[in-house]
């Protein structure tokens, strides 16, 4: 029986070989993925340069409301606080920011921040280096003809791009929540690897900054050995979130099952991780705080 779960790492199913392509299927096999391994919500994170329109996502995601808890990708050079409000209208609940041009906490961006803390849209920011290719400490094209033949692809699909990962530290975070104190941030891949310091000193005393356990066996592997989970980051600031393909999921949220069992997590630890601090952080459950 698995845990009632809200996955805040979920991307839109984009068909990367037909853009154009009508998305309805892939959404219903997700759908049916998240709801067999327990996710009663999922952030959904839609749209903008990298897949389907805002307003094509939201229309296929409007059949899935009791689940989908709609994310709008944006990039926060041409999203003014006009373009924010018409997302709210339209159904988004929250924002993703990834592979910026200038620092998260450049003062350009904090029209963004001021039109979100105002419609209480939580923002999930990526952290550190962007993977999606080949992790080459685990394999490499020389060892592996599915990851020399995905390399292949890869290449030429992507040429260079302006993207670094000093833009999206963790540290960002700090000044975006000193600056915006009700703007909810969720920090993917705790704070991604080569971050985790920075990243757990952050959360540690910012009330409305935390991070996602999305990032794969790595991520997962590190967690345990440096003592993150529970330890350097506590349980209250931590969510679950997937970042994987659909019929991974299952697989993704069995590996955190043992990792937590073997923690000695009690059930209300879990079950913060698991459900309430994201429930929380979109306003689905209302904030727990201890009695006097």
């Amino acid at each position: 029986m698995y845990p009632r779960i809200f996955d805040t790492h979920v991307h839109f199913p984009n068909n990367w070989a037909n853009p154009g392509e009508d998305p309805t299927p892939r959404v219903e096999h997700l759908m049916e993925r998240l709801r067999r391994a327990g996710i009663v919500k999922a952030a959904l994170l839609s749209g903008g340069r990298w897949g389907l329109d805002h307003q094509r996502c939201i229309t296929a995601l409007r059949p899935y409301e009791d689940l989908a808890v709609p994310v709008a990708v944006v990039d926060p050079d041409v999203t003014d606080r006009s373009r924010v409000s018409k997302l709210y209208e339209i159904g988004y609940r929250g924002l993703k920011m990834i592979g910026v041009n200038r620092n998260y906490d450049a003062p350009e961006y904090f029209p963004l921040y001021a039109a979100a803390e105002v419609l209480e849209m939580p923002i999930v920011l990526h952290m550190g280096v962007i993977g999606g290719g080949v992790d080459y400490s685990i394999t490499h094209p020389r060892r592996d003809p599915e990851v020399a033949r995905r390399m292949q692809t890869m290449r030429g699909r992507m040429g260079a791009r302006d993207i670094s990962a000093t833009r999206m530290h963790p540290f960002h975070m700090d000044t975006i929540a000193n600056n915006f104190p009700a703007l909810k941030m969720i920090g993917a891949h705790m704070g991604g690897t080569g971050n985790y310091d920075a990243a757990a000193s952050v959360v540690r005393w910012r009330h409305n900054v935390y991070l996602d356990l999305s990032g794969g066996e790595t991520i997962e592997r590190h967690a345990v050995e440096r003592n993150l989970i529970g330890k350097e980051i506590g349980v209250e600031k931590l969510t679950f979130g997937s970042d994987c393909g659909a019929d991974e999921i299952h697989d993704h949220i069995e590996r955190f099952v043992r990792i937590f069992d073997d923690l000695g997590l009690t059930d209300d630890e879990k079950e913060r991780i698991w459900y309430r601090n994201a429930a929380e952080i979109f306003g689905v459950e209302p904030v727990a705080a201890a009695a006097e």
